[in-house]
């Protein structure tokens, strides 16, 4: 499975230090070393920018020159994607690596997905068509063509969200569909079966990452109006409070703080009951082969 790494700030905010922990599992602390992806709306000033900076690779993100390069680059943006990639649906290929980004109504949108869909196979009548092979894409593809169809004009982050709330239990009920989605106004999140945020805001702490030894103050980086949530897979520290979001709920993140929650209920197809079924089985089964090293080691 892949994993995903969101940001959305009140004020232009640099991701770089929660980036360099997250590229870390692209092939260093766990196995997603099918390509890595990122995307950061460049900001107008202290307001959220319209076009985006995408940057995508099918190499590691562990080993990737271009992830070396963004560790430490002035990334300063109100809405961030990012996407380690184990493959499942779609050859290691650079078309297939995530985020993927379209326009709509004038403005980038941004979509990076974690999970597996089965017999998910919805026409597409509009100009939005995949360029990959991945079932990633074509849900991207078919979420922005239902907005467009259902409305004519970008509308404000809560009407989407009521938008959203309709439309993904009809992809979700093909299998696991952890998702985020940004067009730079707004941040969502989709939790099918794993994914966590955390809000940063003063007085900020002290942080430690889980998977690089390195330990930050961040109120050395942050003054008193900032304020950022960070949405990803797996929590990126071991000493902050990330909220664990329970499975078909849906947020949408604005100006660094949630704004508004809804719950997608969706009931699986069989063929992604019997895959979900597997895939537990399959990860039990890896726990324990790694306990049981572990042991052994030890």
């Amino acid at each position: 499975m892949c994993q995903l790494l969101g940001m959305n700030s009140h004020l232009p905010a640099s991701l770089t230090l929660s980036f360099s922990g997250f590229s870390q599992r692209g092939g260093s602390t766990d196995h997603h070393s099918d390509g890595w992806g990122i995307a950061f709306f460049e900001s107008e000033g202290d307001r959220p920018g319209k076009a985006a900076r995408h940057f995508v690779d099918k190499e590691s993100a562990a080993t990737s020159p271009i992830a070396r390069m963004l560790k430490s680059y002035p990334i300063k943006s109100h809405n961030v994607v990012a996407h380690v990639r184990k493959a499942t649906v779609g050859a290691v290929t650079l078309e297939n690596c995530h985020p993927f980004t379209r326009e709509l109504w004038g403005r980038y949108w941004v979509f990076a997905h974690n999970g597996d869909l089965k017999e998910f196979d919805p026409p597409l009548h509009g100009s939005f068509k995949p360029v990959g092979t991945t079932d990633s894409e074509l849900a991207f593809c078919w979420l922005l063509q239902e907005l467009n169809k259902s409305h004519a004009s970008v509308p404000s982050a809560e009407e989407l969200t009521c938008t959203l709330t309709e439309l993904v239990p009809k992809i979700a009920r093909h299998g696991t569909f952890n998702f985020l989605l940004s067009n730079g106004q707004a941040l969502w999140a989709h939790a099918s079966t794993k994914l966590s945020y955390v809000l940063r805001q003063h007085p900020f702490p002290q942080v430690q990452l889980k998977d690089d030894e390195v330990t930050v103050d961040l109120s050395d980086l942050n003054g008193p109006e900032d304020r950022q949530v960070i949405v990803v897979t797996e929590p990126l520290t071991t000493n902050e409070d990330w909220v664990a979001m329970v499975a078909g709920e849906l947020h949408a993140f604005v100006d660094g703080r949630p704004l508004t929650r809804a719950v997608c209920k969706a009931t699986l197809t069989a063929a992604a009951a019997a895959a979900a079924a597997q895939r537990e089985a399959e990860e039990s089964a890896a726990r324990e082969r790694s306990a049981a090293q572990a042991a052994a080691a030890s």
